[in-house]
């Protein structure tokens, strides 16, 4: 039986590096950076969802989209999806200032994948937590918030791209979406 192969909806490079060489050779990865706008006030759940299908209907066959969100429990979640403005607005400082008025610097790093076979098809979603903390940034600042989020002593920036594929919000996302094509291979 041939390998699956997915078109991963990203312009970021970073993103496609780490989702390739977690998925390959297993599953073959191609990648088409398409503009999709992103619903608000949504859940992630819900703007992964919507996103699969706009890029399905794009691209006219299978495809993969991943929302990331940076949860904060000391502001009940935020900056979550928005992340991404955030970061860019504000910065690693300021999104370490964020929190300056409170003790708990605790957070989750969230990644959610939606796969779908096509136009048409339903997306199914995979998605995976790695619990953490909001740290001064420490190690190289190539990728997004990696230098500020710490999991047991180092930040995602300080480790290897192998280690931090084994225990990152991403690469457990990606270890169900690998068991769930292998269970369809199967049946």
């Amino acid at each position: 039986m041939a390998r699956p192969a997915v078109n991963f909806i990203t312009g970021n490079a970073n993103k496609l590096g780490e989702v390739k060489a977690i998925l390959e050779p297993a599953i073959e990865v191609r990648s088409q950076a398409l503009d999709l706008p992103e619903i608000q006030g949504s859940s992630m759940e819900e703007v992964t969802i919507d996103k699969c299908r706009r890029a399905a209907e794009l691209v006219g066959g299978p495809v993969l989209v991943e929302d990331t969100c940076l949860c904060f429990n000391a502001l009940n979640g935020l900056p979550g999806p928005y992340i991404k403005w955030f970061l860019k607005s504000i910065g690693h400082e300021g999104l370490n200032n964020l929190l300056a008025a409170y003790s708990d610097k605790s957070a989750k790093a969230v990644c959610t994948f939606a796969y779908s076979a096509g136009p048409g098809h339903e997306p199914v979603l995979f998605q995976g937590i790695t619990e953490g903390k909001i740290v001064p940034a420490r190690g190289p600042s190539n990728f997004g918030w990696d230098p500020i989020f710490e999991y047991e002593g180092k930040t995602y920036a300080e480790m290897e791209k192998a280690e931090k594929n084994k225990i990152s919000h991403r690469g457990k996302a990606l270890a169900k979406l690998q068991a769930w094509f292998a269970e369809q291979a199967s049946s």
